[in-house]
């Protein structure tokens, strides 16, 4: 009696520790603010969810738990309080509707909900968020008007809706966001003009409304935007619209893309503008001659087919003057004379791959030459249509040809050269690596230009690795691009794979939690300004996104104070005397009654996780399915260690990647690893099965 009074003393005793140290944690972990925490839960609620993505928004605290998708300020403000600083909810099949609430987060830097189905209007409440930086709804179902709150956000660089159902006109107010550098909304339903004031926009880079229903005339005050680089207006309607001549006074212009907009009149002189690259006047109702003034010698795409254009071909297109030229479009007009073979003439000495020159269906009656060869192998030249196809030796080049739309190159077949089974899916060996047969994890990445600066992309391919990895601080050969291709717009649609460095010391074969996260960050705060000819970027998708986002809580993006985690280690700390207490009275009280002896030979992992369909074997269950690890059941090797064929009990055939002993990682890096390996989907890749971490083995288990 008299032991168990003592007990219950101690127990009494380690409860009050308990409560003093919960009492320290709440007084040096600050939280995030209650109208946030309010909010989060509204735009929680107004949107549905069929994937479970926001599932955590329920447990604890959004900056101190880590919500997904919810990024926090490192420190408190002046309130005390914690504040979001971004909200990015990217391609997570979320539809339902954007709250009024998101107004509420007062401290709001980035604003993304790209890639979802969400439908409804844009909540003018966002208008309330002077910290707004970047809006990013691109590639959802909104639809109503642009708020004209929207117009008076004083710190906004980048509106990015386009691939919406968005209508109505654009803002007058937009004309005061002075600070706006990316207009991004093609591909939506805005109607009406351009309004004049949007010339007061003193830092305007891109404009990009192509794809839309705007009308009226081209204001020429729009046209002396000292900072613009991109103006993309096609398939709109500016009927009656000649082009003005004040595009002369645009110095930094790259690419002008006005494709199929009823324009009328003639073609005006470039020459001026000396960093010209790209240039669509196609599909319109231009007139008179094409202008023998000289075009920037960086330009690498003219297209000016389908209009009314007259006259002779002028020799100023010649590659000596054009040396960058790529593509040369003026078919489908009324040209007429002889076809001067300056345009290809010395193309092999250029060294910039292939040039396209479409003539088809003019009026031109001879060319200087009469043999087939006088044309360089890497020059498409389209000649049908024209009265001078009647020559048989041209008939070659007057027949149908399929345009090249540099669909590129498949991934690399490594395999011929390296063991297949060596390195077991999700795996794959890295392509680009300095290291034979490095097998590693990648990082999938989907990324697109959304208004590159030329029509091939292969001449530029390694000047575009060079700068990608250079922004990304990775070595060159973590970058491979497994595929591009040409889409509408157009459009260069790009997967990318990174591959984490080689390290033989550690043997590495996986990025840590932390590099993910940096790489994200990069991507998602659009810190990456493209060289000229790349133009902007889009950021598709990113495979790995959320994994070990509580890898590195000391990190920038992580948004945990050194206040947060000092509670963070209390909150430990305190929890750990709550369970001492608890084994302490239970042992205690076993102890009067009747004293058990428990052993267990073999124990299982100190660090557990639990995983949805992954499933934690034990190592005699391994055992019995690979025989005892038989050398018969033995299907491959590398060098992290050997892969089994197994057979469980249930008759399911696995495959079971055993370490090495010089291989084995941490406990919590292994379980680290099995936990991102359940997180990969890919529809070329088997799934992970389960894993066991017993007996001093790490054994992977996984679909054969």
């Amino acid at each position: 009696m008299y032991l168990q009074s003592r007990i219950w003393t101690y127990g009494l005793f380690m409860v009050a520790c308990l409560c003093c140290s919960s009492l320290l944690i709440d007084a040096s972990n600050p939280v995030t603010n209650p109208e946030e925490v309010k909010a989060l839960w509204a735009i929680k609620s107004s949107l549905i969810d069929p994937c479970g993505n926001l599932s955590d928004w329920d447990q604890g605290d959004p900056c101190t738990s880590n919500w997904t998708g919810v990024f926090c300020y490192n420190t408190s403000l002046d309130d005390g309080y914690l504040h979001v600083q971004r909200l990015l909810l990217l391609r997570m099949n979320l539809s339902g509707n954007l709250s009024p609430e998101l107004g509420r987060l007062s401290k709001l830097k980035i604003l993304g909900f790209m890639w979802n189905n969400i439908s409804g209007s844009i909540p003018k409440e966002i208008g309330s968020i002077a910290s707004l930086e970047l809006l990013l709804l691109n590639g959802n179902q909104l639809t109503g008007p642009l708020p004209e709150e929207l117009g008076y956000l004083p710190n906004m660089d980048r509106i990015q809706i386009d691939q919406n159902q968005i209508s109505g006109p654009l803002p007058k107010s937009f004309a005061n966001l002075n600070k706006t550098k990316h207009f991004h909304m093609n591909n939506n339903l805005i109607s009406g003009k351009i309004p004049p004031e949007l010339s007061r926009l003193p830092s305007l880079v891109h404009f990009l409304l192509d794809n839309n229903n705007l009308s009226g005339y081209l204001p020429e005050e729009f046209f002396k935007l000292p900072n613009l680089e991109i103006l993309q207006l096609d398939n709109n309607n500016f009927n009656g619209t000649r082009i003005p001549a004040n595009y002369s006074k645009m110095p930094k212009l790259l690419k002008l893309s006005l494709r199929n907009c009823s324009l009328q009149g003639p073609i005006p002189d470039f020459s001026q503008i000396r960093s010209l690259l790209y240039l669509d006047l196609s599909s319109n109702q231009l007139k008179g001659t094409i202008p023998r003034d000289r075009y920037s010698k960086n330009i690498t795409t003219i297209l000016l087919s389908h209009n009314r254009l007259t006259g002779a071909v002028p020799s100023n297109l010649s590659v000596s003057v054009l040396p960058e030229l790529q593509r040369l479009s003026i078919a489908n007009n009324s040209l007429n004379g002889s076809v001067p073979s300056s345009i290809w003439q010395k193309r092999t000495l250029s060294g910039m791959g292939k040039l396209t020159v479409e003539l088809q269906y003019n009026k031109l009656s001879n060319i200087n030459f009469t043999s087939n060869s006088s044309i360089p192998p890497n020059v498409t030249v389209g000649l049908k249509g024209n009265p001078l196809c009647r020559d048989s030796n041209l008939a070659r080049f007057c027949e149908s040809e399929t345009e090249d739309k540099n669909y590129s190159q498949n991934p690399t077949n490594t395999t011929s050269v390296c063991p297949a089974q060596a390195c077991p899916p999700p795996y794959e060996y890295s392509p680009t690596s300095p290291v034979d047969c490095f097998c590693a994890l990648p990082l999938f990445v989907g990324y697109r230009l959304k208004s590159p600066g030329f029509s091939d992309f292969r001449p530029y391919r390694y000047k575009f690795e060079v700068f990608l990895t250079s922004r990304l601080e990775l070595s060159l050969y973590q970058l491979y691009i497994d595929s591009f291709t040409w889409e509408e717009g157009p459009r260069l649609g790009m997967h990318l794979k990174f591959f984490p460095v080689y390290d033989a010391e550690n043997n590495t074969h996986v990025f840590n939690g932390s590099e993910i996260q940096r790489i994200f960050d990069i991507f998602t705060s659009w810190k990456i300004h493209n060289p000229d000819m790349f133009g902007p970027y889009e950021f598709i998708s990113f495979s790995l996104m959320g994994f070990q986002k509580d890898d590195d809580a000391n990190s920038p993006s992580s948004g945990l104070s050194k206040g947060t985690l000092v509670g963070l280690v209390l909150g430990t700390i305190a929890v750990a005397v709550t369970l001492s207490a608890i084994v302490t009275l239970l042992i205690m009280r076993m102890h009067v009654g009747k004293y058990h002896s428990l052993s267990r030979k073999h124990r299982s992992s100190t660090t557990s996780i639990k995983i949805d369909d992954v499933k934690n074997f034990t190592y005699r269950e391994m055992a019995v399915a690979t025989n005892s690890f038989d050398k018969s059941t033995q299907v491959g090797e590398g060098g992290y260690g050997k892969v089994y064929k197994g057979i469980l009990v249930d008759g399911t055939v696995v495959a079971i990647k055993r370490a090495q002993e010089g291989s084995l990682q941490g406990e919590k890096e292994f379980l680290t690893e099995i936990e991102f390996m359940s997180r990969l989907h890919h529809r070329n890749l088997v799934s992970l099965i389960g894993y066991c971490d017993e007996e001093g083995e790490q054994l992977s288990v996984m679909n054969h």
